[in-house]
């Protein structure tokens, strides 16, 4: 097996013996280990291979400056950019082939930072005793990453921090050893991307088998906020031909901070890229109410409120943010470059709201459309299909008006 370069990310004036037996591990393994050393506090007591001076330069920064600084943040966030920018020049060079990042809450935090601009597929790990779930989940972000949480403090060593470095060695040096170039991965073509939840379930079944039917190779991705944001990640780095959004309510709740937030540039990547979309508007209408929910007093005020179960319960959006949503969704719309289409179904758009429901409300529903298209500066089709969501002529329309435009674009070529 040819030798890989495992990058070890680190602060060798405080994790110096640490880090340096982390090395020696990966090194026992048939690995390369490369130290970025991220001190700004001292002497570092073991060598490095890429040094704090270097970093900080690379940041725009003088070292001395930022060790002598008080201002933690600022400090941070300048290693933080250095160090991303030094993982890109060395992915570039072909000496980046896995990344690990070693120490407490800080280095976790530039660790995730500097990793979330690595490819797909790429093996990145970082090994913490801070892995709290109040951090894990930015860490995370949506990125494809191990948090290992250590339990004990990365300090001497003693025979539980041996044997915990020397299983984050064994970790990334298999990961690495396994992983396949990240510039080999591909998808078959035509490739779609489809997001649902629960709620829609049905309708993603539909959408699966019909596309499926016709060739397409489905790709699913859980519209919970994290996993959407992946597949935009993933939509950015070239991967599938298209996208069917039946669930692209990450956006308004980003906006609202519902519990199923994305970010604010959820819906980027596929208009940048100009790959063909077609969208349903499942939970566009509605939001969670339950106990999780940290601004629930408004979303409870109206009454219309369906439980679930213990944690979850829906409830429809305030008009006005339904207003303000559907402004957000229009200037999606205005910046993507390819086409896009979307499927309206009147009769509910999701399980949640069918007719009957306590939430059935199409008027409201009209609300969010009408205001969509006052905000419109590009034309865009909208297909009205007299069903729910969960129905299999929404899914219908979904596969056919996406399957149109591929067709469509092959065509033109």
């Amino acid at each position: 097996m040819p030798k890989k370069t495992i990058v070890i990310l680190g602060t060798m004036d405080t994790k110096g013996e640490q880090l340096q037996f982390l090395k020696e591990k990966i090194m026992a393994h048939g690995h390369e280990g490369l130290l970025m050393d991220l001190s700004t506090g001292g002497h570092a007591a073991f060598p490095a291979d890429i040094f704090p001076e270097e970093i900080a330069n690379l940041a725009g920064k003088d070292i001395q400056e930022l060790m002598a600084s008080r201002d933690r943040f600022s400090v941070t966030a300048a290693m933080s950019a250095g160090a991303q920018q030094k993982a890109l020049e060395l992915l570039s060079a072909g000496r980046l082939h896995g990344i690990v990042a070693l120490g407490g809450a800080t280095m976790a935090l530039i660790g995730s930072q500097v990793m979330s601009n690595l490819p797909f597929g790429l093996p990145k790990f970082i090994a913490t005793p801070a892995a709290m779930p109040v951090y894990v989940g930015r860490w995370f972000g949506a990125n494809d990453l191990s948090i290992m949480q250590m339990i004990m403090e990365v300090a001497g060593m003693n025979a539980l921090v041996k044997n915990a470095i020397a299983q984050v060695a064994g970790a990334i040096a298999g990961m690495v050893a396994e992983a396949l170039d990240y510039r080999s991965l591909k998808l078959p073509y035509p490739s779609i991307a489809v997001t649902e939840v629960g709620f829609s379930d049905q309708c993603a079944k539909y959408v699966e088998q019909l596309l499926t039917e016709k060739g397409y190779h489905v790709f699913p991705f859980h519209a919970q906020g994290t996993s959407d944001r992946a597949m935009d990640c993933l939509i950015s780095q070239g991967f599938f031909d298209g996208v069917v959004e039946i669930v692209p309510a990450g956006l308004i709740e980003a906006r609202f901070r519902g519990n199923r937030a994305a970010d604010m540039t959820r819906l980027d990547a596929a208009g940048q890229r100009g790959i063909p979309q077609v969208w349903a508007p499942c939970c566009l209408n509605l939001t969670g109410a339950g106990p999780t929910r940290t601004n629930r007093e408004k979303y409870i005020a109206s009454g219309k409120v369906l439980k679930i179960d213990d944690m979850r319960a829906m409830t429809r959006f305030p008009v006005d943010e339904l207003i303000i949503g559907a402004s957000l969704y229009a200037e999606k719309i205005n910046q993507a470059h390819g086409p896009i289409k979307l499927i309206v179904p009147r009769k509910g758009w999701s399980s949640l709201d069918q007719e009957g429901s306590l939430l059935y409300d199409p008027q409201e529903d009209q609300i969010f459309i009408t205001e969509l298209k006052k905000q419109l500066r590009k034309e865009l089709e909208i297909e009205e299909v007299d069903a729910n969501l969960e129905d299999i002529e929404t899914a219908r329309a979904l596969v056919e008006s996406l399957d149109a435009f591929i067709i469509g674009g092959i065509q033109d070529q």
